[in-house]
């Protein structure tokens, strides 16, 4: 059995993968997906892992295809359809949460700006706007009143909004007086701003369709709960000064008392539901209850290196270092034996 793994850049999860293959022995190659050739790249291959990247406009054309593609000619891929389909994709998360009943922040999705604007005007404020796609908290938006809520229904059913996942200037500014942040990025974030990114003109513009969440207050911060392979790992996110958001805030906590044995249980509850091999979800409370914000396959793995311990399915915490990138490849591997 020989498996798979695409890696040409640094950062994402498949250094951790040929690290782990490497420590058990198994036998393995690097394949590169972008090769028109990569179907016969794989002709002597059972498994094929890709952490393929919503920021990357090549992944972004055609890595859910290639991967339910292989994955219905009868190869094990990571992502497998169920864990990935709905990535990157807020309004899909909103249809498939709903359908799979477990708590989450009240989402609502129109297409049509006739719709959208009558029901702006008998809605509580604020709420929060979000384009489908983009993470760190890009896209995302506190609306504050009813003009800013037609303004941008609007720009969704008008001249729509730019796909880009390009960090504004203002954010990475705010992280540079951090020292959380270079100059150099810096500058790139405002050449960006005014020059459209490979990713924006490849994407054009988001329009036809427009998203609310409510706003779900007196939260400072949000909770990240990511399972694996029946084991779980969190880390707490603090919102950013003068702000709602945590995504992409930088600030981080790590210790285990910061984290509720009920969050845990629901992000094990609805992993088994979503019958999904790697799902990291986002979670805001209500009156003390959590609340599924949105969802994903991936994540950066730096993140996360300083987690203290992780929980198992019956919630048993296991102290020390752990890693997560092998738990994948392990599952894969039960996956064939089965």
């Amino acid at each position: 059995m020989k498996i798979a793994v695409h890696h040409t850049e640094v950062g994402g999860f498949s250094e951790r993968w040929i690290s782990y293959l490497k420590e058990i022995n198994a036998v393995f190659k690097i394949v590169n997906c972008y090769d028109s050739n990569i179907v016969e790249q794989l002709n002597d291959c059972q498994v094929l892992m890709w952490h393929f990247s919503h920021l990357h406009p090549k992944d972004t054309l055609f890595a859910k295809q290639l991967l339910m593609s292989l994955e219905q000619s009868g190869l094990k891929v990571f992502p497998n359809t169920k864990t990935m389909w709905h990535f990157d994709d807020k309004v899909g998360q909103k249809y498939l949460l709903e359908l799979i009943k477990v708590p989450i922040v009240p989402s609502f999705v129109f297409y049509s700006k006739k719709e959208a604007t009558n029901w702006i005007y008998n809605q509580k404020f604020p709420l929060v706007f979000k384009l489908r796609g983009g993470a760190g908290s890009v896209n995302v938006k506190l609306v504050k009143n009813i003009h800013e809520g037609k303004k941008l229904v609007n720009k969704s059913f008008g001249v729509g909004f730019r796909n880009d996942s390009i960090v504004p200037p203002k954010d990475i500014y705010v992280r540079l007086i951090k020292r959380k942040a270079s100059l150099l990025s810096l500058l790139k974030s405002c050449y960006h701003y005014l020059i459209p990114s490979e990713f924006a003109r490849n994407s054009g513009k988001e329009r036809g369709y427009v998203y609310f969440q409510k706003f779900v207050p007196n939260n400072d911060s949000d909770i990240r709960v990511i399972v694996i392979d029946e084991k779980a790992f969190a880390i707490k996110r603090m919102v950013r000064d003068n702000d709602f958001r945590a995504s992409g805030s930088g600030h981080i906590l790590y210790e285990k008392d910061f984290f509720n044995d009920e969050t845990v249980r629901l992000a094990f509850e609805t992993t088994k539901k979503l019958k999904s091999q790697c799902v990291a979800f986002d979670f805001v409370y209500q009156d003390d209850k959590p609340l599924i914000v949105e969802i994903s396959y991936g994540f950066n793995p730096k993140g996360y290196d300083k987690c203290t311990g992780y929980w198992d399915k019956d919630l048993n915490w296991h102290e020390g270092n752990f890693n997560p990138y092998g738990w994948m490849v392990d599952g894969l591997l039960k996956q064939l034996n089965e």
